[in-house]
């Protein structure tokens, strides 16, 4: 068959089947050439879940007169002009492909009236399109700037049209896609109705939270912190990324990724590398099956970002993805450190909540200053501590759940200028606010798994010491291993201990070894079908660890592929699992008999280490129930 050229009808059509996938791929590309033209209102209107009728109105700038005729043309754009632009792209719609492509598969009708240069044109033009019928340019009477008609979509294509689901889906798909970019662009003003009935109405708004807040819900916004970062980071330190969003307390995780939404520069995206960065910053406060909430909008260099990869523009490659995830891993992780993430048993209903401010960053609220008249301070103080004894007899007689400082802490560093202080500091017990130290006649616990006591504001605290162990271990085992990067302290066996594993395992035990070094683990192949433990970490033997049991689950693990190495961010997400079995092993279990030392030093540790609330698989270590709903228990409000 000789080569012939494709007719242009037809090479449409192919790049539509690129571009246009569904009605809402036609509403994406529409949006994004209104945002180009710089609209402050977009209104969307649909029939049918689109397959009848697609109209998007916008009060933008315009298409001239004079470029009709061309817009509809493949590869036809304002906003590039050479190859040199490809490098830095800054508009939303730039390959100039959508209105001929839409054009292709669909009756077009583009009506528009440009505004240039602070003049408005004195009246619109109109312009029609059906395949290969063009019909020429009329003029037509419009308001500034363009309405855009897709009636009949893939009228001449009818087996893309028998793809196309059911009116309800394709709305669904539709109204998805207008609130990912309604998202990110809250000071322009959103509508849009089905079959004649509104379905979203997002006025103008200059707060992006409060945006974010409009489409997400009303419900959850108490459980939102939002977070803002910026950073210089790459190769040669010179960077700059900003990054704010929301993220969702863990208890509105959800059971797929859907409500996760990412954006560059305003373009709505999807992205691995980012997702994994979200995924990595929760580690250990869900179940590694659920999928937290999470808004993350970035901007940086365009020139340090391809956004040109995708035909819908969908995805896009980061020249330094590896900085990228780092500045919104820490950013994330950052913000949830900083919160209290202890879930509340509610009193109304039973159910869960979280427990802080959304808005509030970390760090604990600034106490009332002396004489404020709260009643909370000491009686005496009506001015502030003029000496340093004063300060330290102030701050000693203060309503504990007014501190928001380490009492001992400051008492060491005062002792270092005035010796007086020096007899009653302790500088061997571990600093800890006040509030973390339970009174032993306090805690109780039940059946040998539950430690109650009560917390600094008279609620009760029920603590699962199975899974607060288990987050006090994997904090300090995450410390030596992964931040001051020093190898655990390991035990030679007079006999190595032998695990059966075959070819496969005993390959997956040399890719392994680097890792397995660094907690201190020494294993290697003795013959066929085994392998020898000649070493093996310190902390396990004297927690009762059995060796065999230890080596077969960590084998077990690699198999099913959750151990496997690659590049920095791969090997650590390795050492987090390993370590999480690890800190699982050794940790007491539910049924062990705590002394009432035990307890009160597991209780301390709460207050010390990071993310408590939860252990490393995501389970809560501590309930809370308020005074507030105990009082509401009994009838006392």
């Amino acid at each position: 068959m000789r080569i012939r050229k494709l007719p242009t009808l037809l090479v449409n059509q192919i790049a539509a089947g690129e571009v246009i996938e569904r009605p809402a791929s036609v509403v994406k590309e529409l949006i994004e050439n209104s945002l180009d033209a710089g609209a402050t209102r977009i209104d969307i209107t649909i029939e049918q879940g689109g397959a009848t009728l697609i109209r998007i109105s916008d009060d933008g700038a315009g298409i001239a007169e004079d470029d009709l005729l061309l817009a509809v043309e493949p590869h036809a754009t304002s906003k590039l002009a050479s190859a040199a632009d490809l490098e830095a792209i800054g508009t939303f719609g730039f390959r100039g492909e959508a209105l001929a492509s839409i054009g292709s598969i669909a009756r077009l009708r583009i009506t528009s009236r440009a505004t240039a240069e602070g003049r408005t044109a004195e009246s619109g033009a109109t312009l029609e399109v059906a395949g290969e019928r063009i019909s020429g340019v009329l003029p037509a009477g419009c308001a500034p700037g363009t309405v855009i008609e897709v009636r009949d979509l893939f009228y001449n294509t009818p087996a893309r049209r028998k793809f196309m689901r059911s009116p309800q889906a394709e709305i669904g798909r539709i109204n998805d896609t207008v609130q990912r970019t309604a998202m990110m662009h809250p000071r322009v003003a959103f509508t849009l109705s089905h079959n004649d009935r509104k379905t979203l109405d997002l006025p103008q708004t200059p707060d992006r939270a409060r945006r974010c807040i409009d489409v997400l819900g009303k419900d959850i916004e108490e459980a939102l912190l939002e977070f803002e970062h910026r950073e210089l980071r790459g190769e040669a330190g010179q960077l700059p990324i900003s990054v704010w969003g929301l993220a969702g307390l863990p208890s509105i995780a959800r059971g797929n990724g859907t409500a996760q939404y990412l954006a560059i520069n305003g373009r709505p995206i999807r992205d691995r590398n980012l997702q994994h960065a979200i995924k990595e910053a929760y580690r250990g406060l869900m179940p590694m099956d659920r999928f937290p909430v999470a808004v993350v909008f970035l901007e940086m260099d365009p020139r340090q970002v391809d956004v040109n990869v995708h035909p819908a523009k969908a995805e896009v490659r980061f020249r330094q993805p590896s900085a990228v995830h780092g500045v919104v891993l820490s950013a994330l992780r950052q913000r949830l450190l900083g919160a209290d993430l202890t879930p509340s048993v509610g009193a109304s209903d039973g159910g869960w909540r979280g427990s802080m401010d959304q808005r509030a960053g970390p760090g604990p609220s600034p106490a009332p200053g002396p004489g404020s008249g709260t009643g909370h301070g000491p009686s005496h103080a009506t001015e502030p501590p003029r000496s340093a004894s004063q300060f330290v007899d102030y701050f000693r007689q203060m309503d504990p759940k007014q501190k928001g400082f380490v009492y001992e802490e400051v008492k060491r560093e005062l002792a270092k200028d005035n010796p007086m202080f020096a007899a009653d500091a302790d500088d061997d017990s571990p600093a800890l606010p006040l509030a973390a130290h339970p009174s032993v006649a306090t805690i109780l616990q039940v059946r040998n798994s539950y430690v109650v006591t009560e917390d600094e504001d008279g609620g009760i605290l029920i603590v699962d010491q199975h899974a607060l162990h288990e987050r006090v271990m994997f904090e300090e085992l995450s410390r030596r291993v992964l931040g001051e990067g020093k190898p655990l302290e390991s035990q030679r066996l007079l006999m190595p201990e032998v695990v059966r594993a075959g070819a496969s395992r005993q390959a997956l035990l040399e890719e392994l070894n680097p890792l397995l070094e660094r907690i201190g683990i020494e294993a290697e192949p003795m013959g066929p079908d085994a392998v020898g433990v000649h070493a093996f970490p310190s902390f396990l033997f004297s927690r009762g660890v059995e060796v065999v049991p230890f080596m077969e689950e960590l084998l077990d693990k690699a198999e099913a592929g959750d151990l496997a190495a690659g590049d920095a961010t791969a090997i650590e997400s390795a050492l987090h699992e390993v370590i999480d079995l690890m800190s699982c092993k050794a940790a007491v279990k539910a049924g062990d008999r705590m002394t009432p030392e035990e307890l009160n030093a597991l209780l301390a540790r709460r207050g010390e280490i990071e993310r408590s609330s939860n252990c490393p698989h995501g389970r809560p270590t501590t309930l809370r129930l308020t005074l507030k709903d105990l009082e509401k228990r009994f009838g006392r409000t």
